[in-house]
Order: structure tokens, then C-alpha cells, then sequence
């Protein structure tokens, strides 16, 4: 354990000098979120602050006394003024949907809306959180705060996750400014989790100027961040080959902005050829820029942070009101979809049979049943 945490205190240092360290973090940060595992988080608690914030609820893991959380309004003013432990018992109050939330999210509401949600979505591999830390380097040179939420994908077994997102983001080690919070997707699709979601409220309440959500990275399927981010980046890379179809009929719809990351590589035009061609298939207005960009030595990214300035200056004309209940619509959606889901499942009686015995033989389609078994659950509720 002991080597674990001096590894860990270390971070990337040792992982850019040692070809295994990344293998090392990894291992640890997936022993680390599971669930199992409290013994090993709580000696760690504050050296990788992902999904376990010990520090916030037990002293003795910090040395430092616990927050007053007899009105929330304190915390909330800890936060605003920097306070790292305060900004992170805010989030995990609303990560887990705490007995707390709703006090919490109620003082928080004169201080929401002010700041600007930017979505980076995009198929594997074509180096999003790389390129996500090389624009929080860009923002805190321009003095911005900055908040980060990353949904990494969750085993089907486990339910655990690497966070393998925190190798790449090296920009909030060491700086006050910068606050990140990693997540597992728990199984959601999208490419986002109603955590996520939540922990942007608590983010935006604590004062930061740019809150980024990183989706987990599956391809066109992660359509959620059109219903959260007040701008979308929608990335791409040389080499992915049928990845940009896929995009054509999906992503490119919702994208803000279009990047193609890892510009260095042979393709790089190529890719862009691409996609300036695929957006001829797009309905709707304005077309998107296609910018490229290298993260590794930041070509690329003072253009791409200009035009995500100049198009959330568009998008934040709206009324805070109005970007948050869009997001609040999507968490409406999300937790009916499982109510319904869970209803089904929990089925042991059968009473769903003669609904399902309707749309073997025609009598109903899937969208009539729906129909019924959601007025059935309303009545009953």
C-alpha cells in the first residue's frame, strides 16, 4: 500500500518516465472505485479525489474538522472561495443524490447558470481527454476557472471503472483552478450519466468559469450532451476510418464544433476533406467550423478555444433558467426511462402479459402498449 500511495503522490511524473506506470495507476484507480475496496480508498482519500470523498465526512482522514453542514450557504461560500474539500463535498452531495441534495441545490440556485457547459464527445480513440487537457491549459493562461467531469465507461460485471481519463488530464494536479471529477458511466448509454448531469449544478454553483463534461466515447449513440452542453465539440481523428460514417448520421447533427485531433498523423486532411463533405448531409443551421488540432504540442488549441468563446457567447444569450431546465428535462427523461424499465423487470406476477400478448399478435404495437403501461403507472401512483 505504502508503494501505492508513494506512487500515487508521484502521478504522471513517474508515469511519463516508467513505460508500466500508466498499467500501475490504472490498476489501482479500478481497485480504488470499486466498491469493495473502503480500506484501500480511505488511505488514499484526497491523493485521487474520483469517486470516494472520505476527507469531506470522516476528519481523521485529513486532520482537518468537518464541514458545517447545518446550512448548506457555508459550504456553498467554502467553495466559492477555493475551497477544494468544499467543492468536492457540493458534487458528491449531488453525485449521489444525497438526503442533502435538495437543501443544497435550493442555495445554490441564485448562483446558477452563469457558467458555460462545453461537451466533448467523439469515437474512441480520437484523444479526447488529452485534448480536453490541453484546452484547460488554454483557459487558466486566460485566467478562467475551470471545472471538468469525466463519465469513463463501467464494467457489466463489476460495475467498476479505471478512470483511465486522469492519466491524460494532467492540467488539474496541482492548480487550485481546476477541479475534476471522474465518473462511471453505470452502464447508461449516451455517453452520459444522471450524475454527470447533477455535479454540473454543483460545479456552476461553486464558481467556476467553464465547466467541460467529457462523454464516455462509443460513437454516434452519444447524443445526450445535445441536451446538456451550451456547446458541443464533436472530435474525430486520422485513421478511424468507418468511425466518420458512423458520425454522418448522428454527431455531426449536434456538433458546435468540429475537430480533428492528432493532426500530426498521415490522413489529417484527409479527415477533414471528410468531414466537410459530410456536413453537406446536415439539416440544420449554422454549419460548423472544422478545426485541427494537435494536444501534444497544443497546435490548434488557441483557435479551437476562440471559437468555443465566440459560439457560447451565442449560446449563453439565453436565460439561465432555460439552459438548466433543459438539462432538467433530461434527467425527467432519464429517471422515467427507468422507473418504466424497472417496472418491467420487476414483472414477477405477470400482469404484463396480456400487454405483451398484444404486440405478439398485432393487437397493439410497442408504442401502444408503452402508451398503456405509463397511464397504468400514473394512476397508480
Amino acid at each position: 500500500m505504502a508503494e501505492i500511495v508513494s506512487f500515487c503522490r508521484e502521478g504522471l511524473t513517474v508515469a511519463e518516465r516508467h513505460a508500466n506506470a500508466g498499467a500501475r495507476t490504472a490498476s489501482f484507480c479500478s481497485r480504488l472505485v470499486h466498491p469493495h475496496n473502503s480500506t484501500e480508498t480511505a488511505a488514499v482519500a484526497g491523493l485521487l479525489p474520483a469517486h470516494y470523498d472520505l476527507a469531506m465526512t470522516t476528519p481523521s482522514a485529513s486532520g482537518l474538522p468537518p464541514l458545517d453542514w447545518s446550512t448548506p450557504t457555508s459550504v456553498i461560500a467554502a467553495a466559492r472561495a477555493g475551497d477544494r474539500r468544499a467543492v468536492s463535498a457540493l458534487v458528491t452531495e449531488l453525485e449521489r443524490a444525497s438526503p442533502r441534495m435538495a437543501g443544497v441545490i435550493a442555495a445554490l440556485t441564485p448562483s446558477l447558470g452563469r457558467a458555460l457547459v462545453v461537451g466533448f464527445t467523439g469515437p474512441p480513440g480520437a484523444g479526447k481527454s488529452t485534448l480536453v487537457n490541453a484546452y484547460v491549459a488554454a483557459l487558466r493562461v486566460a485566467g478562467l476557472t475551470v471545472g471538468i467531469i469525466a463519465v469513463d465507461p463501467s464494467s457489466p460485471v463489476s460495475g467498476g471503472a479505471i478512470l483511465g481519463d486522469r492519466l491524460r488530464m494532467t492540467a488539474s494536479l496541482a492548480d487550485d483552478g481546476v477541479f475534476m471529477r471522474s465518473l462511471a458511466s453505470g452502464g447508461h448509454l449516451g455517453g452520459l450519466c444522471p450524475a454527470a448531469v447533477r455535479i454540473i449544478d454543483a460545479l456552476d454553483g461553486a464558481g467556476k468559469d467553464i465547466v467541460l463534461v467529457e462523454t464516455v466515447g462509443t460513437g454516434q449513440n452519444e447524443m445526450d450532451i445535445a441536451e446538456v452542453a451550451d456547446v458541443r465539440v464533436v472530435l474525430s481523428a486520422p485513421g478511424l476510418g468507418d468511425d466518420i460514417q458512423a458520425m454522418k448520421s448522428g454527431l455531426l447533427e449536434i456538433a458546435d464544433v468540429l475537430v480533428v485531433n492528432k493532426s500530426d498523423r498521415p490522413g489529417a486532411d484527409e479527415t477533414v476533406h471528410q468531414l466537410n463533405s459530410a456536413l453537406h448531409l446536415r439539416t440544420t443551421e449554422p454549419v460548423p467550423l472544422v478545426l485541427k488540432t494537435c494536444a501534444v504540442d497544443a497546435s490548434g488549441v488557441a483557435e479551437l478555444a476562440a471559437e468555443i468563446a465566440r459560439i457560447g457567447k451565442l449560446k449563453t444569450t439565453a436565460s439561465p433558467t432555460d439552459r438548466r431546465r433543459r438539462r432538467a428535462r433530461f434527467l425527467i427523461a432519464r429517471a422515467a426511462a427507468d422507473l418504466i424499465a424497472g417496472h418491467i423487470k420487476r414483472d414477477s406476477d405477470r400482469q404484463l402479459d396480456h400487454l405483451t400478448d398484444a404486440v405478439l399478435v398485432g393487437n397493439l404495437s410497442a408504442t401502444e402498449a408503452a402508451a398503456k403501461l405509463i397511464s397504468r403507472l400514473i394512476s397508480s401512483a
